[in-house]
């Protein structure tokens, strides 16, 4: 299969449920990248995201989890994309002093990264984001105003945007303590899912959210070093524009040379008990290996036992082993 001659892998860490491994800031980057050593990888935001960091490289597809779905399904292909044109809506509720610090950012990322002008937009209304932890511990919420989000975002496709960041305000006072000391979930993390599905489905375009928050203090505590980086910034925004510049375009699936398609994929990765997704089942349908590493747990209990004893998973300990495996299996 493989795509322009290199493997290709898929390597997924769900956002909101407590993996071990990818579940605070950017702590799966370092894994991710030694799968790139042997080829190109797609990657959803979960894993690379950090604050002010990013784990991104020039061998990695940053692909948002509901196109993530679409491409296992057949019905989305990529297209290798460089030097997106770039927007960002900003929620009406943030306050000046806060939208301040965004626009700063973004204009020092520009700057040092030598990204084009990036446009933004307030929406007309508040956006109104709720989230917490609901009673199985899995990082939830709903958006009371999710349709003001994507009139502004159509706005910027007028102008000619090609990928959309997302900045909501939220709460801090639902903020999990627990989530600093590299345990428990990301309390926000699930509720930036469905904001980032809602606009990737409606619009077809890479579109990828990053909380604000009327705190911005640093936090002067030490705290685990898989959070540390969500510790050490105001703003969450760099990370998600240093994905969205060179995410690949969705295309309706069609036969094109240049697009990567699911028949390009030669194995997908995930957390050992985080089974019971759209990319797994396709991949199974597919005769795609799939590779469960069982160092990252996660809050669900979807294993290949839970599907199958017979659907054909590897599990293997660790994700240097997966690794080790799919050279021998793959290469």
């Amino acid at each position: 299969m493989a795509y322009k001659d290199n493997k290709l892998g898929v390597f997924i860490v769900p956002t909101g449920v407590g993996a071990s491994i990818g579940g605070f800031a950017g702590d799966a980057s370092s894994y991710a990248k030694k799968f790139t050593d042997i080829g190109n990888l797609i990657v959803n935001p979960n894993v690379v995201n950090a604050g002010c960091f990013s784990g991104i490289n020039n061998k990695m597809f940053y692909v948002e989890g509901y196109a993530i779905d679409e491409f296992f399904k057949g019905k989305l292909n990529l297209k290798e994309s460089k030097n997106n044109k770039l927007g960002i809506v900003f929620d009406k509720s943030i306050p000046q002093d806060v939208l301040n610090i965004h626009i700063n950012t973004m204009s020092a990322v520009e700057k040092v990264y030598g990204i084009e002008e990036i446009e933004y937009v307030m929406t007309e209304e508040e956006v109104g984001v709720e989230f917490y932890i609901d009673d199985s511990g899995i990082s939830t919420g709903y958006v009371k105003n999710i349709e003001t989000l994507l009139k502004a975002s159509k706005e910027l496709i007028n102008l000619g945007c090609e990928a959309i960041g997302v900045v909501c305000l939220f709460n801090d006072d639902n903020l999990n303590e627990d989530y600093e000391n590299g345990n428990g979930v990301d309390p926000i993390g699930g509720v930036e899912a469905i904001i980032s599905h809602y606009m990737t489905k409606n619009l077809n375009i890479p579109c990828v959210h990053a909380p604000a928050f009327k705190e911005y203090d640093i936090s002067t505590k030490v705290v685990n070093p898989k959070a540390a980086a969500e510790y050490i910034t105001p703003t969450f925004l760099p990370c998600i524009l240093l994905g969205l510049i060179n995410a690949p375009k969705l295309q309706k699936a069609r036969k094109k040379d240049f697009d990567i398609s699911i028949d390009n994929v030669d194995y997908l990765v995930m957390p050992y008990n985080s089974l019971g997704s759209i990319p797994v089942f396709e991949a199974l349908k597919r005769d795609i290996k799939v590779y469960a590493v069982r160092e990252n747990v996660t809050l669900l209990n979807v294993t290949d036992k839970s599907i199958n004893k017979k659907c054909g998973i590897k599990v293997v300990n660790t994700y240097k082993k997966c690794l080790e495996l799919i050279e021998r299996e793959i290469l």
